[in-house]
């Protein structure tokens, strides 16, 4: 069973922030602790930080093994200079190696179909060199991932959606990765 914490919860903007800021907090516990609760209850004032201690741990770890800032941008750089054939058979190639089935569309709305474990998704990724990206691409793919009964729906691209696009996917369940998270995706899965 997997647990799903709430998007904007605290501990999961905790992850996302840097790992020391949940070590501070740590701090903070402890320090109060010491400085407002009698002796005998010290421990138990120290002991409320554990879960940000554990945030803390976590988070360092994610962001040991992230990519630095400069090699996501070299990333982008060089997947920004790739044809369209030789983009698409990287992403192909990202997840085939993830375990994924995969079968090229030939769609407007998506380019790939990739099943795993029974889940089926849509991903489209044709447009990822575009300046600019607005609700119309993402609605097209909402709608095929409907008429085709897939579970999720992805859209790639190097820059982000506008502002009103993305509170359409989030309405719509389709799954954003541009920028830093499609450089992160490139880093994460290089080829073999």
């Amino acid at each position: 069973m997997k647990f799903k914490m709430a998007k904007n919860s605290l501990f999961a903007i905790l992850l996302r922030s840097p790992w020391w800021i949940s070590f501070c907090i740590v701090a903070v516990f402890a320090l109060l602790s010491f400085a407002l609760l009698p002796a005998a209850y010290v421990n138990f004032g120290v002991m409320g930080g554990f879960p940000f201690l554990v945030i803390g741990i976590m988070a360092a770890r994610k962001q040991w093994r992230a990519p630095s800032a400069t090699r996501v941008a070299e990333a982008l750089a060089q997947v920004g200079a790739l044809s369209w054939r030789d983009f698409s058979s990287q992403v192909e190639a990202i997840y085939t190696r993830q375990g994924y089935a995969v079968t090229r569309l030939n769609a407007s709305a998506a380019d790939f179909q990739i099943e795993k474990n029974g889940q089926t998704t849509l991903v489209s990724c044709k447009r990822w060199k575009a300046a600019s990206h607005g609700v119309e691409v993402l609605r097209e793919l909402a709608t095929a991932k409907a008429a085709n009964e897939a579970q999720h729906c992805v859209f790639l691209s190097l820059v982000p959606v506008s502002h009103t696009a993305q509170r359409f996917a989030a309405a719509q369940g389709v799954t954003l990765v541009s920028g830093h998270d499609l450089g992160r995706l490139l880093l994460e899965n290089p080829k073999p």
